[in-house]
C-alpha cells in the first residue's frame, strides 16, 4: 500500500497614369469629342480608386476598434482581478487559511493501526460538504484493512499555496510528504533494523477548496492531482 493509496481510488499593381503632354499646335480643337477608347479608360479609373480608398479606411477602422477592445479588456483584468482575489493583497488572511488547511490535512491523513478513530474525529471537525462525504466513504472501505495490515501513516504539509481567496471561499494547492509503515515492528527501539516492517515514503499534491465557517477554515473539496 503506497502512502497516496488512501488519497487516490487552442493585388495586382495599379496602372500608372500617363504623363500629361503639352498641347500641340496641330492638336484637334478642344471642343472635339474624345475617342471612345480614351473615354472608357477615363471612366474606369476613378471608381476603382474610390473603392480602394474605402476598403483601406474600413480596414483601418476595424484595427483601431479591435485594438481599443483589447486594451480595455486587459485593463479590466488588471484592475478587477486583484480586487476580487485577496490572496494577492491580504497577507494575513492568506497565511491563516494556508495554516488551517495544512494542519487539517496533516491530522486527517495521519493515523496508527489502533488510532484511526482520532483521525476520523479530526475529519468531523475540519471537513464539510463533499470532502466529508469522500472521507467517510473511503474510511468505511479501508478501516479494517488498515488495522489488519498494521498500517501507520504520517503526513505533513510541506508547502501550501493559496491560489484564490474571495470572501469566505479559498482554493489552495498543497504539497504533502507522507511516510507509511506496514507490518509488525520487531526492532528494539534503539535503531535496530525493523525486520517485518515495510516503510514507504511518497509525495502527494492536492487541490483543496475551503470555506470559512465562523472563525476557522473547513475543507469542502479535495482533489488529487
Amino acid at each position: 500500500m503506497t502512502p497516496t493509496w488512501l488519497l487516490r481510488r487552442g493585388a495586382a499593381p495599379e496602372p500608372g497614369t500617363e504623363d500629361e503632354q503639352a498641347p500641340d499646335a496641330d492638336a484637334p480643337d478642344a471642343d472635339a469629342e474624345p475617342e471612345p477608347a480614351a473615354e472608357a479608360s477615363a471612366e474606369k479609373g476613378p471608381p476603382n480608386g474610390r473603392l480602394r480608398r474605402a476598403a483601406l479606411a474600413g480596414t483601418a477602422a476595424v484595427l483601431v476598434l479591435g485594438g481599443c477592445g483589447f486594451f480595455y479588456a486587459a485593463h479590466q483584468l488588471r484592475s478587477e482581478a486583484p480586487a476580487r482575489n485577496r490572496a494577492l493583497t491580504d497577507t494575513e488572511a492568506t497565511t491563516r487559511v494556508a495554516g488551517d488547511v495544512g494542519d487539517a490535512l496533516a491530522r486527517i491523513f495521519s493515523y496508527t493501526p489502533d488510532g484511526t478513530a482520532a483521525a476520523e474525529r479530526s475529519a468531523n471537525s475540519v471537513l464539510d460538504g463533499r470532502a466529508a462525504r469522500q472521507y467517510e466513504t473511503l474510511f468505511a472501505r479501508v478501516r479494517d484493512d488498515l488495522t489488519e495490515q498494521r498500517v501507520t501513516l504520517s503526513t505533513r504539509a510541506v508547502r501550501t499555496g493559496v491560489i484564490e481567496l474571495d470572501g469566505d471561499r479559498a482554493r489552495l494547492l498543497v504539497f504533502l510528504d507522507q511516510t507509511s509503515h506496514r507490518g509488525e515492528d520487531k526492532g528494539n527501539g534503539k535503531g535496530q533494523a525493523k525486520a517485518d516492517a515495510e516503510t514507504t515514503t511518497a509525495a502527494a499534491q492536492l487541490t483543496v477548496t475551503a470555506r470559512l465557517d465562523g472563525d476557522r477554515w473547513r475543507i469542502v473539496d479535495i482533489k488529487a492531482r
